[in-house]
């Protein structure tokens, strides 16, 4: 009995220890969009229960294949730099081989659950799964690291509109874009604590090669224009004038994120990185969903 619930105790210490390598809480970001692009779908088309399932479990294969990829690419550099070196590879919590094994059963998942979905999102999921590896490799050779991971993330929306659409309209392509600049904008602000390091030994970012305050005014950009393409989603997707509450908020929290980090000023990277982002991920896909049902109740 007592072997039995030490089993059980080891494997919930290592899920956990895995859920940490790949930063499971982070699937916050991207997720609600997905999510949002699934609601949006629903309008013209029909979704049962079971896609619904299966797009998250493709979302999960997908993202902790991507992250559990870096992991093992990046430990050698992790293992060096300060801020990384407790991540579970370096510090001996998890090995390498644990990590590919990890990567090659969130890879079948994501791949199976995409045949679920259809015969399209199985062809495609190779070549998307291909784009989120790839993702890794990027800071070895091009400072635009950021904006790669943004396209990278910013295929989920358009992937689980395909799933139940099979089709790709201009509204979902303005919400991929919304994410994608959303996301290379806080990876750059990210990327400044890493700055010196990158230098160090010849990584590629927009911080490393710019300097922070270039970089962040950069960010500042990409986000501007992730508030252009959600009032482009308003009026593409017909929302209705609820929506912009939401747009507003979502706005002034992106406002708020670049006051509280400066360039001479770091401090407070985790609670722009985190918390503020976490919240304008529900805050979109809260307005989405309210958008439907005051749609629902209208008409």
């Amino acid at each position: 009995m007592e072997n039995s619930i030490n089993k059980v105790l080891n494997i919930k210490d290592r899920v956990i220890v895995y859920g940490r390598m790949i930063k499971f809480s982070h699937t916050i970001f991207a997720l609600p969009f997905a999510l949002s692009a699934v609601v949006m779908a629903w309008r013209d088309h029909d979704v049962v229960v079971s896609d619904f399932i299966w797009i998250l479990l493709a979302m999960v294969g997908a993202r902790s294949a991507a992250m559990g990829f870096n992991r093992i690419v990046d430990s050698d550099i992790d293992a060096k730099n300060p801020r990384t070196v407790i991540r579970e590879i370096p510090s001996g919590l998890l090995t390498k081989k644990d990590a590919t094994l990890f990567v090659v059963g969130s890879s079948a998942l994501f791949i199976f659950s995409s045949a679920m979905l259809s015969k399209l999102c199985f062809i495609l999921s190779f070549p998307l799964l291909f784009f989120l590896l790839f993702y890794s490799i990027t800071k070895r050779f091009t400072k635009y690291c950021h904006l790669y991971l943004g396209f990278a993330i910013s295929l989920a929306p358009l992937g689980a509109w395909i799933a139940i659409t099979g089709s790709i309209s201009l509204s979902v392509v303005f919400l991929t874009l919304a994410l994608m600049t959303y996301i290379a904008g806080f990876d750059i602000l990210y990327a400044c604590q890493d700055i010196d390091f990158d230098k160090s030994h010849g990584l590629f970012s927009l911080p490393a090669k710019l300097g922070a305050v270039k970089s962040m005014f950069i960010s500042s950009v990409l986000h501007i224009m992730t508030s252009i393409f959600l009032v482009m989603v308003y009026f593409t997707f017909k929302m209705h004038p609820v929506f912009l509450i939401f747009l507003i908020a979502i706005s002034l929290l992106l406002v708020a994120e670049h006051k509280i980090v400066r360039p001479d000023n770091l401090e407070k990277i985790d609670i722009a990185f985190f918390n503020i982002n976490s919240v304008i991920s529900i805050l979109f896909f809260l307005g989405v969903v309210v958008d439907a049902i005051v749609r629902n109740l209208i008409y």
